[in-house]
Order: structure tokens, then C-alpha cells, then sequence
């Protein structure tokens, strides 16, 4: 879901004389290290799938069903991909994009804002969200750590029917990266950040995904509810 600190390469040449038979082209290269050519980066990964059992709506009326899918296209639904009730604010970008302001975070002796950018797109078979950026506001300590990671989630949802029963699928994967530039870190091997940092957002997928998709029912059938009541 972001390169940073990434060395580059120069190439020099001694003038090219003129081309002779009799000659052979003497070209030097020499290659330029730059100051982050050494950086470590840490990639941390984490996924989980999982199937719920969707409930069947309808209200007599011959056509309407008030399926998952009118509900994510509706902006009811959008609301509650976005989880916009644990948010402090969040405000359209363009089109299928959204800027979402979470509650402020206390990091150590800093306090940091997140916000995300993400995108989401809802059709008759499916509803994509991704997450385009990952940003902290706060003091310059804090907004200087925005250059040293980079993060990327998808959640694809699905849905259809088993057994003459609807369910909907959950599929979310999320990537971090991150650069290791400090002591006592950057003596480690890689190897010592990526396992207890994915063994920790992996924990966090693990609680996060149940709770939005319980949510996201919930928000389901309140929409469900209130379009019950229009044609009563």
C-alpha cells in the first residue's frame, strides 16, 4: 500500500575518441554511493480471510431485496466501509476518495494524528477499499517519521451464496514498510524487526477485522430499517 532512501548511480566516461579500427573505446564507469545506499527496511506483512453469513432482507415488494451490494453503492454503505463513527472526521478527496482523520494517538512522549487516504469501490459483485496513504500529524519529531515508513492495505469484499445461504467474504492484507536508520536497530539483522513486527500486526488484523465486520452488519441492517420504514 512508498520508496524512500533508495542510493542511485553516476556514470562518469572519459572523453570518446573518435572511433578507429585501429582504436579501442576506453570508458570508465564509477559508481557514486549515496548516503542511504546502506539503509535497512523492515517489510511487514499481515492477512485475513474471513466468511460471514449475510442476513436476507426484503419487504414483500417484487425487486427489492436491499442487497449487500445497494447498500455499499448507497452512501450509508460508504460511511460504514469508512467506519466513520470511530473517526474525528473524514472529507471527500475526489472521486471514490476519502481523507479519514482517526482520533489523536499518544506515541511514547508525542502526540500524532493519523490520517488515511483511501478509496473505495463499490460494484454489483464486489466493494475495494484501499489504502492509498498513511500519514501522522503533529510536531516536526512526529511528521519526520512520515519519510521513513510507507504502508499499503487492501480489503476486498465479496459476497454470494452457499448451501441456499448468503454470505459475504472479507479479504484484507496489509504491507508496511519501514526504515531501520537508528541504533540500537540498525546493528540488528532485518530479521529481528519483521518477526516481532509481524507477529504484532498480524494480532492487530486479527482484532480489527472482526470488529469492523461486525460493525459494518450492524450499520447494514439500520439501513435496511430505515428503507423498511420509507415504503410503509
Amino acid at each position: 500500500m512508498y520508496s524512500r532512501g533508495q542510493g542511485w548511480v553516476t556514470y562518469s566516461s572519459s572523453a570518446v575518441p573518435k572511433f578507429s579500427p585501429r582504436k579501442e573505446m576506453d570508458i570508465k564507469v564509477t559508481k557514486v554511493a549515496s548516503f542511504h545506499s546502506n539503509t535497512k527496511k523492515a517489510k511487514l506483512y499481515a492477512a485475513r480471510k474471513e466468511r460471514v453469513k449475510l442476513p436476507t432482507y426484503g419487504d414483500g415488494i417484487e425487486g427489492t431485496s436491499y442487497h449487500i451490494s445497494e447498500f455499499l453503492s448507497h452512501p450509508s454503505g460508504i460511511e460504514a466501509v469508512l467506519n466513520t463513527r470511530a473517526l474525528q472526521s473524514f472529507e471527500p478527496l475526489g472521486a471514490n476518495t476519502y481523507r479519514c482523520t482517526l482520533p489523536k494517538l499518544q506515541l511514547l512522549n508525542f502526540e500524532a494524528v493519523p490520517l488515511l487516504d483511501l478509496r473505495v469501490m463499490p460494484t454489483n459483485e464486489d466493494c475495494m477499499v484501499e489504502m492509498l496513504s498513511c500519514k501522522f500529524e503533529g510536531s516536526e519529531v512526529v511528521e519526520s517519521q512520515n519519510n521513513h515508513f510507507s504502508a499499503f492495505m487492501i480489503n476486498h469484499m465479496t459476497w454470494g451464496v452457499d448451501d441456499a445461504e448468503s454470505f459475504l467474504e472479507v479479504d484484507i492484507k496489509l504491507n508496511l514498510t519501514l526504515e531501520i536508520y537508528t541504533r540500537p536497530f540498525t546493528m540488528m539483522p532485518v530479521s529481528a524487526v519483521e518477526r516481532p513486527g509481524n507477529l504484532m500486526v498480524q494480532t492487530l488484523v486479527d482484532q480489527l477485522a472482526p470488529l469492523l465486520i461486525r460493525q459494518l452488519l450492524q450499520d447494514y441492517d439500520e439501513w435496511v430499517q430505515k428503507q423498511l420504514q420509507t415504503v410503509t
